[in-house]
């Protein structure tokens, strides 16, 4: 099949025609939903205000780098971003990623016992307050409350064409996948599964259930690491 190339932020991507045809999901324009994720985003950074001075001195206190952990991420349609999250891993754990074994399968990347998550880090991402700052990718509109997860640039550039799928919808905080076993899911194939489930079952009152669901996920402890 051929690729349509697109230009964004100095660099160049394919995008398969068939997405290029395809109309953006009808979530991606739903009024409702965008209120939603601004009143939601607007919550979740009231939070993050109260709680970020402690998790910004336990996070300097515990390992030298940056607060922030900022990626660019691929959003709508392929269209980049700058994804923000507290910084859960040692500084250099990029360069110490190919050292480190892969568990899952497919084209993520996970490992129950990541030795470049930090000890704040590890508390972090079990309670899941490593994510609190993508209220502001929210806000912005580059994220939504509800969606599939932001790839990265290596994910993408490994995509079959029924992949690009999953960025027919905004990518989101939370959605099927973190609600359907979360990190116990290793199989990519089987998150793009759900990824798509989310968008024939998409509805602004579905978007609510999903959320409530992480929510009492979360409180569960049933976090990601």
């Amino acid at each position: 099949m051929t690729d349509s190339v697109i230009q964004q932020a100095g660099h160049s991507i394919s995008l398969p025609i068939g997405l290029q045809v395809q109309a953006p999901h009808p979530s991606a324009s739903s009024v409702i939903k965008r209120m939603i994720d601004i009143v939601g985003a607007i919550v979740g950074l009231l939070l993050l205000a109260l709680m970020f001075i402690p998790i910004a001195v336990v996070i300097k206190l515990d390992s030298p780098g940056p607060i922030f952990f900022r990626q660019e991420r691929f959003g709508l349609r392929g269209k980049t971003f700058t994804l923000l999250k507290f910084r859960s891993m040692v500084q250099n754990a990029d360069q110490l990623k190919a050292l480190v074994q892969n568990e899952a399968k497919g084209l993520i990347f996970k490992n129950e016992q990541d030795p470049r998550i930090t000890r704040v880090g590890q508390f972090l991402r079990k309670t899941s307050l490593d994510e609190f700052p993508q209220f502001w990718n929210v806000l912005m509109g580059d994220m939504s409350l509800v969606g599939t997860r932001p790839p990265t640039r290596d994910e993408v550039s490994r995509y079959a064409d029924r992949h690009w799928l999953r960025l027919n919808v905004k990518p989101g905080l939370t959605g099927e996948w973190q609600v359907s076993g979360r990190s116990a899911i290793k199989d990519f194939e089987q998150i793009v599964e759900l990824d798509l489930r989310y968008q024939q079952r998409w509805h602004p009152l579905y978007d609510l259930q999903l959320i409530f669901q992480t929510i009492a996920v979360i409180l569960n402890r049933s976090g990601a690491y």
